[in-house]
């Protein structure tokens, strides 16, 4: 499984920021502008149906069984004495 849950919200957060900030420049009123930030929330527009797509898929995968996602756990080195070199 290359995506987790987490992952897929965030990617979905950020298109949809994305969404939002060039629908505000496509309301300009240059025109020229405009028709290529409409080309551009469409793109955005199918990034964000695939990445909840996959998001409802998985999320039934995980309900239903088929999926059970591994937790990983953090192991952090920095600012632990124990790991400090001997001086």
């Amino acid at each position: 499984m290359a995506e987790t849950v987490g992952s897929l919200a965030d990617k979905l957060s950020i298109v949809e920021l994305k969404i939002y900030h060039m629908q505000e420049q496509a309301d300009r009123a240059d025109a020229g502008f405009r028709e290529r930030c409409q080309d551009r929330l469409s793109v955005l527009r199918t990034q964000r149906d695939d990445l909840a797509e996959e998001l409802t898929t998985l999320l039934a995968d995980i309900a239903s069984g088929r999926v059970v996602p591994k937790v990983y756990r953090q192991f952090k080195m920095y600012n632990d004495p124990q790991y400090k070199a001997p001086a």
